[in-house]
């Protein structure tokens, strides 16, 4: 395993480091596990090839090492960093989690109403107009923001409900 390294572990780096775009640890992970993946073989690689040269073994196993990682690292959704729960504060964690779940619930089920709807919420409780300013800004008789203010509450209850909140 020394002489195989010896030998073979310095080319097979510089090669693999460029495959890997120059990330070093990567590339040290990679001849790693290729000289790992040689080492375990090595009687049968020595038996094929007489005594030949196992360096375009090597390279064709680290490559080979390197698309299946890139394969994989697709495959597999991104990896989030833990810096957002050190923001989160330490007694209050359970609540401030309670209160991102509400929002997104009411954020859920306001995206469910129609436009309209959506609109004349916003308008009134949202940005805190009366119904005949929130007329003038949408552009709309005051009586049809009252007539859609009850219906978007009232379907906005409905989605509410259906996602297990009721009040």
């Amino acid at each position: 395993m020394r002489a195989l390294y010896r030998e073979h572990a310095g080319p097979l780096y510089g090669m693999v480091l460029h495959l890997v775009g120059g990330d070093r640890q990567q590339a040290e992970d990679v001849v790693q596990e290729t000289l790992l993946r040689a080492w375990r073989q090595l009687d049968r690689l020595d038996a094929e090839r007489g005594g030949g040269s196992l360096r375009p073994w090597l390279a064709t196993v680290a490559r080979r090492i390197v698309v299946d990682a890139r394969r994989g690292a697709r495959a597999r959704p991104p990896e989030v960093p833990d810096r957002g729960l050190e923001l989160l504060p330490d007694g209050d964690a359970e609540a401030e989690l309670d209160r991102a779940l509400r929002l997104m619930t009411l954020t859920d089920a306001l995206g469910s109403l129609s436009a309209a709807h959506r609109r004349t919420i916003a308008e009134t409780y949202l940005r805190g107009r009366t119904p005949t300013e929130a007329a003038a800004v949408l552009g709309v008789p005051a009586g049809t923001v009252r007539s859609r203010l009850h219906y978007a509450l009232r379907a906005l209850r409905l989605a509410l409900e259906e996602r297990g909140v009721t009040p």
